[in-house]
């Protein structure tokens, strides 16, 4: 099974990869991890991205795609895989597109996971995380909050709110990413891959209609209990 996961910032992408990697055994593919992999340490393209991300923005297409063709043209190259954050542009998929057909391989569905901009905002600038280096656990003020406020539980630092955690980063990335999706999942619907799956009900309840819609079921679970 070949996938990509689609939703703004927030809306669990990351957690439902997981699920669908220990599900279907698939390798999952975060750009996300691989440009901050990139500003780690220290590379060229780590250079340029750096300053784009801390301000809410995505990454030029150009740059990110070659990121993923490395990968697929590697002779290690994924088969089966969830696509986490990639994707993210119209231009992104057309070089998508081409490089899976360079590779014999194809899309199985594109998972559009639908949350309000409010509550990805409520979620997101809710998170308190820990500056130390040798801890960084991520609280939230919703739906986590630490044993004392303002403290880590692991290591008793006080805890922070991050930049690109704030309000009005948060806002700028949602304008770029609603920017960028409508014409990216317009082009996969024109394929019939896009699956719409509702990314505010509970997270194992969002994971059954994942599964509900990758078989056929467009009305999942959700509307069943």
């Amino acid at each position: 099974m070949r996938l990509v996961l689609v939703g703004p910032p927030g809306s669990g992408k990351g957690t439902q990869a997981e699920r669908l990697v220990s599900e279907f055994g698939l390798t999952y593919i975060g750009t996300g991890v691989m440009l901050r992999d990139a500003i780690a340490r220290g590379t060229e393209t780590g250079k340029h991205i750096e300053p784009l991300l801390k301000q809410g923005l995505l990454a030029p297409d150009p740059m990110v795609n070659e990121v993923v063709a490395e990968l697929f043209r590697s002779e290690g190259r994924p088969t089966c895989f969830v696509m986490d954050g990639y994707p993210r542009t119209y231009s992104q998929a057309i070089a998508f597109d081409a490089l899976l057909k360079q590779q014999y391989l194809s899309l199985d569905a594109v998972v559009n996971l639908t949350i309000p901009d409010d509550e990805v905002v409520r979620r997101i600038s809710g998170r308190r995380c820990c500056p130390s280096l040798q801890c960084g656990i991520c609280f939230n003020v919703n739906f986590r909050p630490p044993q004392v406020s303002d403290k880590c539980d692991r290591c008793g630092s006080t805890l922070i709110l991050r930049d690109d955690d704030k309000e009005e980063t948060v806002r700028r990335r949602l304008g770029e990413f609603h920017k960028n999706t409508d014409s990216l999942l317009s082009h996969y619907r024109q394929k019939k891959l896009v699956r719409d799956v509702s990314a505010t009900d509970p997270v194992d309840v969002i994971f059954e209609n994942i599964i509900a819609a990758l078989r056929g079921d467009p009305d999942g679970v959700a509307a069943k209990h």
